[in-house]
């Protein structure tokens, strides 16, 4: 049995990182939809409907408990999610507003997010509970995510669109960056000297990897120490492509599947080539 990922594409590997960082004994597999990448401006309806053909798929090869490594994903469909597949616990990512409200000091927030975790209720909801007093500023970094799953992270293009997002963020005074989409943190140090180090940048990942254990132990389900987990990757997309990023942004591989999207009795799902 292992911890399942979903993401568009390698944005959920930050949250692996820190999983793999927390739990080196869990095997986990992880699911890349490349071929559908990014979610951010996709149709609510249409990101649910992936997500729950990427966790039928994942259920299928023993996943224990599934973390849905992306927030785009999450916002779209973590209700619909849990309400379908009530014997499986879920994880989902929300952005951290809640530590932002509480640390920050003048008040001023910026938020970093694709345009379908900024549509969602799950984004509204921890607005209208935490940040209560709080002046938030959002921004979509349109571009973002495609350069990032381009291993372009510290390239003119990708400086000049975070630039864009967070020049004005800093004109109001901002000390705190939410980072509402996984793809972000491997953009992290660039965004650093973008802000310099008077603002906090907040990685919800070591979080989500908490509370991944948290539940784990909760269910008897965490596995006890011993020897190191497996890691089992699937693709949607170009294998070689993947596994270049892979070697970018991980410190460690595995074995990598490719995957396509087929129709199967009026039901799209991944299916391994």
């Amino acid at each position: 049995m292992s911890i399942a990922l979903f993401d568009s594409g390698v944005g959920g590997l930050s949250v692996l990182r820190e999983i793999r960082r927390l739990m080196p004994e869990e095997s986990i597999l992880y699911f890349a939809d490349q071929g559908h990448v990014p979610y951010g401006p996709r149709p609510l309806e249409e990101v649910r409907q992936f997500s729950e053909a990427i966790t039928r798929f994942l259920l299928e090869r023993g996943a224990k408990i599934i973390v849905v490594a992306c927030n785009a994903a999450s916002a779209a469909s973590l209700l619909s999610l849990r309400q379908t597949f009530p014997h499986i616990p879920f994880v989902g990512m929300e952005p951290a507003v809640k530590p932002a409200a509480e640390q920050t000091a003048t008040g001023k927030v910026g938020v970093l997010a694709t345009p379908a975790t900024f549509q969602g209720a799950l984004y509204a909801s921890v607005v209208e509970r935490f940040a209560a007093g709080v002046a938030l500023l959002p921004h979509t970094c349109p571009g973002l995510v495609s350069q990032i799953e381009g291993g372009e992270l510290e390239s003119v293009a990708t400086r000049a669109i975070l630039e864009e997002a967070l020049g004005p963020m800093l004109k109001e005074n901002i000390d705190t960056v939410v980072l509402g989409c996984t793809h972000y943190p491997f953009v992290i140090p660039l965004i650093e000297k973008i802000v310099g180090p008077q603002v906090r940048v907040i990685d919800p990942a070591p979080a989500v990897a908490r509370q991944t254990e948290r539940l784990l132990l909760a269910r008897g389900l965490k596995k006890e120490p011993a020897e190191r987990g497996s890691l089992q990757f699937y693709t949607s997309g170009a294998v070689e492509q993947f596994k270049n990023l892979l070697a970018m942004l991980l410190p460690e591989g595995g074995p990598i599947q490719q995957v396509t999207w087929q129709m199967t009795f009026e039901i799209m799902e991944p299916v391994i080539i």
